[in-house]
């Protein structure tokens, strides 16, 4: 049975730092595409970060220079360090995993998810 937990979440001011951490189990995290979406409240889920087998990422614009998503294969656990954070970064956090070679950022493409981080941050 595959389970993805994240945890990390939190409450913090603009301008601090989080990192986020997905804990896979029941797969083999090298063989997936792994990201990271989110969803504030009354809006729809959205990209945030994908990391692909070869350690490549990618990211939505309005993270890009801010986040960086990185994996431990060893640890079977993804991370997504937040920085100089919004309030507009304010939502649910999700990782997922997507059996994918290329860097997917629709959430068709993922297979499995996890339960979700809450993140919020104040002005």
């Amino acid at each position: 049975q595959v389970q993805l937990v994240e945890s990390g979440g939190g409450l913090v001011q603009a301008g601090d730092s989080l990192r986020l951490s997905c804990a896979a189990s029941g797969l083999t995290l090298s063989t997936y595409a792994m990201g990271w979406f989110r969803q504030a409240l009354g809006k729809e889920r959205e990209f945030v970060a994908v990391i692909n087998w070869d350690d490549l990422g990618s990211y939505a614009g309005s993270v890009k220079g801010r986040f960086t998503i990185s994996r431990d294969n060893a640890a079977n656990t993804v991370y997504l360090q937040m920085n100089s954070l919004k309030p507009e970064d304010t939502a649910v956090y999700y990782c997922a995993a997507s059996p994918s070679r290329l860097l997917p950022r629709t959430s068709y493409n993922y297979d499995y998810w996890g339960q979700g981080t809450q993140v919020t941050v104040s002005s």
